[in-house]
């Protein structure tokens, strides 16, 4: 089964078994929530609709960006992204993985984020399976 795993520079920190995934946080300075959806695939993490409830520093809305549900829904043409990688700081908060119509802080994967580890990559790879040994 193909999954997520987060790590860094290829290290597996964690694995995640699920095909598509809604990574979540709120933006640092204006304190508004963002999601952007992905499906997991062998060339890479898809990215596909991707929601913010508002504008601010750094924050602008696409130009054919649709409100609906108090968010801004749009989507961007990109490659496949093998790895994403995100900043982790304790400033900065943590982010959430939202699967299986759940959400969870990156936390309970990887402990709180840390100055000395500012960085996390997200890539698709080979999950074991639920269970397996």
């Amino acid at each position: 089964m193909i999954g997520l795993c987060l790590g860094l520079a290829g290290v597996v920190w964690a694995e995640v078994p699920t095909a598509e995934f809604t990574l979540a946080w709120n933006h640092t300075i204006e304190k508004i929530r963002w999601e952007e959806d992905y499906r997991v695939t062998s060339e890479g993490l898809l990215l596909g609709e991707a929601r913010v409830k508002g504008s601010g520093a750094g924050m602008e809305i696409p130009d054919d960006a649709e409100l609906r549900d108090g968010a801004w829904h749009y989507q961007r043409q990109m490659p496949p992204l093998q790895p994403l990688r995100v900043g982790r700081t304790p400033e900065a908060g943590d982010y959430q993985l939202c699967f299986n119509q759940r959400c969870h802080a990156m936390s309970e994967w990887l402990g709180p984020p840390k100055a000395e580890q500012p960085a996390l990559e997200l890539w698709s790879c080979a999950a074991q399976a639920v269970g397996s040994t």
